[in-house]
């Protein structure tokens, strides 16, 4: 992932759970259906209001509770680019970035708004308010990371990964 990605910010706070992503009464149907519901009892529009490219920003402690995947892959079916948040539950930002949703830590990004644009580039650790030109720091995401979850996740990254190895074995 080479280029800085560009979309509208949603907001949510401190302490949200997977059970608030991925709620539970949704769990057994397909993916689609549990992604209609992400994040309704903060925000019954969310999922209709999302667009693909749109980057949501978070409070301290995002993703914490259960480690059901389908909390990341819920809001990547909606189309959320990227979550940036003031920190994660460690195992949401492992979930999120084996399977292909781009997490970057940014403790500081106060004076966004719901729907302003923002620029993140997530190699060189920065998120841009496009209203205001005001940038905020954050952690820098190394290059196999970017490559993993430009990949798609872990499983295609691999995947690609072993068969340029057999290419390269049966030269």
């Amino acid at each position: 992932m080479s280029a800085e990605l560009e979309g509208r910010a949603f907001l949510v706070g401190d302490d949200v759970d997977t059970d608030l992503l991925a709620p539970g009464a949704y769990m057994k149907g397909p993916i689609e259906e549990l992604a209609r519901h992400c994040l309704e009892a903060l925000d019954p529009d969310f999922a209709r209001s999302v667009r693909p490219g749109d980057i949501l920003l978070a409070g301290r402690n995002f993703g914490t509770g259960s480690s059901r995947e389908q909390a990341a892959q819920a809001l990547s079916v909606l189309g959320i680019r990227a979550v940036v948040a003031r920190s994660f539950a460690g195992i949401f930002y492992r979930n999120a970035l084996n399977l292909g949703l781009l997490a970057v830590v940014c403790p500081e990004w106060d004076g966004i708004a719901r729907f302003d644009r923002v620029r993140l580039d997530p190699r060189a650790g920065r998120l841009v308010h496009l209203a205001s030109g005001r940038s905020f720091a954050c952690r820098p995401i190394p290059g196999h990371l970017l490559e993993m979850v430009e990949s798609g996740g872990i499983v295609p990254w691999l995947e690609r990964r072993l068969a340029a190895r057999r290419a390269e074995g049966a030269r």
